[in-house]
């Protein structure tokens, strides 16, 4: 009968209708939509309100959020209050605004704030292009960018660059190698987003473990590279290029698979990952997730990548900091329950700081 009712549910979110007043009737279950799942916790458990991260932050993955100065200064005033001593503001096409301005916008609060820039693939099919491209990098550089990023490839390259996008430009493909060499020379990281979560590949079906988000973010693959192929560009990529840093976005969208993470991260020294827009997925398997992060206590980096609001940062924190069990993040579309990590110091102080900035400092 469970089956049947999530089948229900699922054919009326996918058809956009509701089941029928006779299916209803059987089962009232069978009436509610997936989109409107809003569960409310009833366990008399320990509940833990983390409201500033237990050492200083630095947030190596967000976005120009604010509109405006007043909402900037707002942010920063959160920033203060949770312990976020700065903030990574990854350029991307679907941000809006070019480099340089947003860089202006933010000017008056350079100290909470530091820049990442796009690749330019304005006529990169020619040697004056790719010339164009790396004097732009090194113009960008010159002007505060401390590393590339949010570079983006869902399948069909990377369409979150600006000026002009990177449509079929993957990240091993061979035109933008020495964009990735020149990156290595100016120190400056790159910070990419690969694929999507896997359950957005499978099956939309009543097998699919994560339905209930990847049925929103469905991936069709038919014209593009599914989830297998563009991680061998990415390892193309990273082994082709051990000069310069890597730091996979959101685990590499690997929070299902940690063990594959993990032989990377063993087998490429200049790879890192954050764990940005990750925690509905990392923190349904906590005790698995923890071991992976004091495994790897020395190449992960925080990242939110989900606004600028004070609810946001609190939730993680308490994913982090707390042991704390079966809890939703409030401000989320996501709905799987959360269960705290309760990481030990060394290694918070490591994921929340340290590494970030070795990152920003040693490898500059």
């Amino acid at each position: 009968m469970k089956k049947h009712i999530i089948l229900f549910a699922t054919i009326a979110l996918l058809a956009g209708c509701a089941p029928k007043e006779s299916d209803q009737q059987a089962n009232p279950a069978a009436g509610i939509l997936l989109k409107d799942f809003a569960p409310q916790v009833i366990n008399n458990i320990p509940q833990t309100h983390v409201e500033r991260a237990k050492f200083d932050i630095i947030d190596m993955h967000a976005h120009d959020y604010a509109s405006s100065e007043e909402e900037i200064a707002r942010w920063c005033k959160v920033m203060d209050e949770v312990g976020v001593l700065n903030t990574a503001i990854m350029h991307c096409s679907w941000i809006g605004r070019p480099f340089e301005e947003f860089v202006a916008a933010y000017a008056p609060f350079k100290d909470h704030f530091r820049f990442w820039c796009c690749f330019d693939y304005t006529d990169i099919d020619t040697p004056e292009g790719i010339a164009k491209a790396c004097e732009t990098l090194e113009r960008y550089h010159e002007m505060g960018a401390v590393g590339v990023g949010e570079l983006g490839d869902k399948g069909e390259g990377d369409t979150y660059a600006r000026p002009a996008d990177g449509k079929d430009i993957h990240i091993d493909d061979p035109r933008i190698k020495p964009l990735i060499e020149k990156c290595a020379e100016l120190k400056m990281p790159i910070s990419i987003h690969i694929a999507e979560p896997y359950w957005m590949y499978l099956p939309m079906d009543e097998t699919n473990d994560g339905l209930i988000n990847a049925v929103t973010w469905h991936v069709d693959t038919t014209n593009c590279y599914g989830y297998d192929k563009l991680m061998v560009t990415f390892e193309n990529a990273v082994r082709e290029n051990p000069n310069t840093l890597f730091i996979a976005c959101h685990y590499l969208n690997m929070t299902h698979d940690l063990p594959r993470l993990g032989a990377l991260l063993d087998k490429y020294p200049n790879l890192y990952f954050d764990i940005s827009a990750r925690v509905a997925e990392s923190a349904h398997t906590p005790r698995a997730t923890r071991e992976f992060l004091i495994k790897y206590q020395d190449r992960v980096l925080f990242g939110t990548d989900n606004g600028m609001e004070a609810p946001m940062y609190h939730t993680i924190f308490r994913v982090l900091e707390t042991n704390d069990e079966h809890f939703y993040m409030p401000e989320s579309e996501y709905h799987w329950a959360l269960s705290g990590f309760n990481l030990p110091d060394e290694v918070l102080k490591k994921l929340y700081h340290d590494n970030a900035y070795r990152i920003l400092t040693e490898y500059r």
